[in-house]
């Protein structure tokens, strides 16, 4: 039975992924933001559980990833479908309505929103080449899965509750959203290196880029509120980038 709560969290992970497509899905972002970042807090202790109870597995290496899947690949996906759609229409998407009369009286207009699909596919390819790639045991080879879901899933975040007229105009502008889109496909599967926040013990020496990185996110956090999450995700790729090769 021990060995099997590293699964049981992982499994409330995606639980709480499909939670969010549902929400996603009905145009309830922000309630599906809340529920994506809810697994991903799951997934940061799925593995602490396993290495700490000896309980790494196979079976519970593949759930992660599938998992990740749904709750940091489709669901961002499907939000930002959403937010593509109200940029270029007005309105979340419609799939029963999107080909009859009103807003999409162009046809093309009708394809672009699915361009945020792109974020699932990347996903799952970044997601297939970590569980064979032998080099990151100790680090990521291009952005995480959950940290890529946390910048898409700041933006109704932003919008909700520190929305200001040129702050909205901006996030909701449809280019923006498109090369938001191509950008984290490209990070998501490109050869960086990035450190992980994995602690296999509590030292401080060998763990002072992941405390320091810590301590300044809830600090951000703190001050900036949700403004703080994009900040956090670039900061951790500069840093990540400025530290030495080994």
């Amino acid at each position: 039975m021990r060995k099997q709560i590293p699964n049981l969290i992982t499994s409330l992970n995606l639980l709480c992924g499909c939670i969010a497509l549902l929400f996603a899905a009905s145009g309830a972002l922000v309630t599906a933001a809340i529920f994506v970042y809810l697994g991903i807090f799951f997934d940061f202790f799925d593995g602490l559980a396993a290495r700490s109870l000896g309980a790494q597995s196979k079976v519970g290496l593949e759930l992660d990833s599938l998992a990740d899947v749904v709750t940091s690949g489709v669901a961002p996906a499907v939000v930002m479908v959403q937010l593509l759609s109200e940029a270029f229409t007005g309105a979340y998407l419609d799939m029963a309505g999107m080909f009859g009369e009103g807003a999409w009286n162009h046809s093309w207009l009708r394809w672009m929103p699915f361009i945020g699909l792109l974020i699932a596919v990347a996903s799952a390819y970044r997601l297939a080449k970590f569980n064979v790639d032998t080099r990151q045991t100790d680090s990521f080879i291009g952005l995480p899965t959950p940290a890529n879901a946390l910048l898409i899933l700041s933006i109704p975040l932003l919008l909700e509750f520190q929305a200001s007229a040129s702050l909205e105009a901006f996030l909701l502008q449809p280019w923006f959203l498109i090369v938001l889109t191509v950008l984290s496909c490209f990070l998501l599967n490109a050869e960086i290196k990035l450190f992980a926040l994995k602690f296999k013990r509590w030292d401080f020496q060998s763990n002072k880029v992941r405390y320091f990185f810590l301590i300044g996110s809830v600090a951000a956090l703190v001050f900036l509120q949700f403004l703080a999450i994009p900040i956090i995700i670039v900061s951790y790729i500069v840093i990540s980038l400025l530290l030495p090769k080994q």
